[in-house]
């Protein structure tokens, strides 16, 4: 292993990451449309959404960090997709890296944990909104398998601007 090469680490989610979750979160509310919340969060404003993803079931909190500095450097989640119980068996999919964490693969390490935590769950499709322009994000989401399957047009509207939302999904 290369010196500026250090390993990752994929495993669940615990309350200990609460702060640097948050955190990674809070820098796309600020700096990008890739979310549509407006204002930042605190840790303790984030906990609930951190224990709605517990470690099996359908609905997943995967977390990526540095082995040498335990540096955070991303997460992935399956979250509920509507919630009316016949949307049960489909989860949304989403993935947010550390700034300093983008083009390292990590995303990818992420959704391979996650959708092999998901194999044995009773979880039929997963969807994915994305808002574009992202093709990071869209080429990450279409080698899991994800299809592209529309767009909602000027559905989100933050810094001033409409964006669109470009929706994918998987079978699973």
């Amino acid at each position: 292993m290369s010196p500026e090469r250090t390993e990752i680490q994929v495993r669940p989610g615990v309350e200990g990451d609460l702060v640097a979750l948050t955190d990674i979160y809070n820098h796309y509310v600020r700096e990008t449309p890739i979310t549509f919340d407006t204002a930042v969060f605190t840790p303790r404003e984030r906990r609930p959404w951190l224990l709605s993803h517990p470690e099996d079931g359908p609905h997943r909190l995967m977390v990526a960090m540095e082995t040498d500095t335990q540096e955070i450097l991303g997460y992935a989640t399956s979250s509920p997709f509507r919630p009316k119980p016949a949307y049960g068996t489909s989860v949304e999919t989403s993935v947010y890296l550390a700034p300093r964490a983008r083009g390292r693969g990590v995303g990818t390490l992420l959704y391979k944990a996650l959708f092999e935590a998901l194999t044995d769950e009773d979880v039929h499709r997963a969807y994915a909104g994305i808002v574009p322009p992202n093709e990071a994000s869209a080429r990450l989401h279409e080698q899991f398998g994800f299809q592209y399957v529309g767009t909602y047009r000027e559905v989100g509207r933050k810094f001033g601007r409409y964006w669109d939302v470009a929706w994918y999904e998987k079978d699973l």
